[in-house]
């Protein structure tokens, strides 16, 4: 089978990748040519473990390439995956711009029956839109479905939830699209990956709730950590007993300074969007968006009063700005939004992160970025880990403090025992304990 994945960003990228490594033939097509030439000398425009060897193997035994020609791919192939970006307009609604213009090309350029299958984030009712766009702009006699193929890939964790995921979900309005999707993802049948058969608007609100739904559980533990600092109870082992809960899981109850990145932000604020277009008032989703919003407040308040309400003229280093460790992304890092704050009330800030400090220049053209943790710390009055990264997990905190000039510790993604921090001299702030 031949397969077009149209955008080679997180998305595109890993699935067309991971489905070129079922022996299916992939042309990844984007617009974007300085990127292609990047993917065809070898290189990646992103950072994801694993991803970079995949790559090269896909692309070694033939069945991977990378092209800019997106009317060849749209004639060539059987299946075309949409698979770019939906980003935010102001009032947080989805700007469908992009797929509307693939939807368009494909209509102009139709050939022969194609299966369109949509992985972007989309609002409820968008694949009956992009039906309409294909038929609208061609004036060919040729038939098209389009499924919702929705991706619940985590950065720095895409190549095994692509190979490992909870499982698939296949929203078509057609046999004929659905048999050619079971197709496709037979060899995650065969390792019995959960199959969920549903409907396109089904499939589409899915992915919307699972992102708000997840969104949720983060806002909620940082309301009980930020509970936890009022009455002296301890977050780590409140969340422990919670995700013990069978009912309730393990997963994303860890306090810290909020959620960022390129899909929680985004998808809340579009459900909440689209739910005021429908006539109701998504709760919910508007308290997630307000508590992670007051999250980076209430750490910044933290900072101040360490400070004795003035840090004008600190300096402050940051270890981590990514939104999460294992990803160069800082979209919407909650990092980024502290370090802000701090720039604007006069503090001087110090940076350093193993792979995000690129990506990061533009949103903190003011601070100054480190070659590794004892650059960063070098003089700095505070440290703030504000990403666990891995290679924070074990610093030589006597060597920290004493290269530093003050001995304030906010550890934010609570890594460390405090009696470990305090041990080496500083004074010890966390989320929650």
């Amino acid at each position: 089978m031949n397969i077009a994945v149209v955008g080679t960003g997180y998305v595109g990228l890993v699935a067309g990748t991971g489905l070129s490594s079922f022996g299916l033939n992939v042309t990844c097509v984007d617009i974007n040519k300085d990127k292609i030439g990047l993917l065809n000398s070898g290189r990646l425009p992103i950072y994801e473990p694993q991803l970079n060897d995949l790559v090269k193997n896909n692309v070694r035994d033939g069945r991977l390439k990378f092209s800019s020609d997106i009317i060849g791919a749209i004639k060539k192939n059987d299946v075309i995956f949409i698979a770019v970006g939906t980003p935010p307009n102001g009032d947080g609604s989805t700007n469908l711009s992009y797929v509307e213009n693939v939807a368009r090309t494909i209509g102009e350029n139709l050939n022969a029956d194609k299966l369109v299958v949509n992985k972007s984030t989309v609002p409820v009712g968008t694949a009956g839109h992009i039906k309409k766009i294909i038929e609208r702009h061609s004036n060919k006699d040729y038939f098209v479905d389009v499924a919702s193929n929705p991706e619940f890939l985590r950065e720095g964790a895409a190549v095994r939830d692509f190979f490992h995921p909870d499982r698939i979900v296949l929203g078509t309005d057609s046999e004929r699209a659905l048999s050619i999707l079971m197709d496709i993802y037979r060899p995650l049948y065969l390792i019995e990956t959960p199959f969920i058969k549903t409907t396109v608007r089904t499939a589409e609100l899915i992915k919307y709730a699972a992102n708000s739904f997840l969104a949720a559980k983060i806002s909620f533990i940082n309301e009980m950590a930020n509970i936890c600092d009022k009455t002296g109870a301890n977050v780590t082992d409140l969340s422990k007993a919670l995700g013990l809960d069978g009912r309730i899981g393990n997963k994303f109850l860890h306090a810290g300074i909020g959620f960022g990145g390129s899909c929680f932000p985004k998808d809340v604020r579009s459900l909440v969007r689209q739910s005021e277009n429908m006539g109701y008032d998504f709760q919910i989703g508007k308290a997630v968006l307000s508590v992670n919003s007051n999250q980076v407040k209430y750490a910044f308040n933290k900072i101040s009063a360490a400070f004795d309400n003035d840090i004008n003229n600190k300096t402050i280093a940051f270890l981590g700005i990514s939104f999460k460790p294992e990803t160069d992304d800082v979209r919407e890092s909650p990092a980024i939004y502290l370090a802000k704050s701090l720039i604007e009330k006069g503090a001087k800030i110090k940076v350093y992160d193993p792979k995000a400090l690129e990506n990061a220049k533009n949103d903190l053209a003011a601070a100054q970025t480190a070659e590794n943790v004892y650059d960063a710390a070098m003089h700095a009055d505070a440290i703030i880990l504000a990403t666990e990264w891995n290679q924070f997990r074990h610093l030589d905190l006597p060597h920290i403090k004493r290269i530093m000039d003050g001995d304030l510790f906010f550890d934010f993604r609570n890594v460390y025992p405090k009696n470990k921090v305090t041990d080496a001299g500083f004074k010890y702030f966390a989320i929650g304990r």
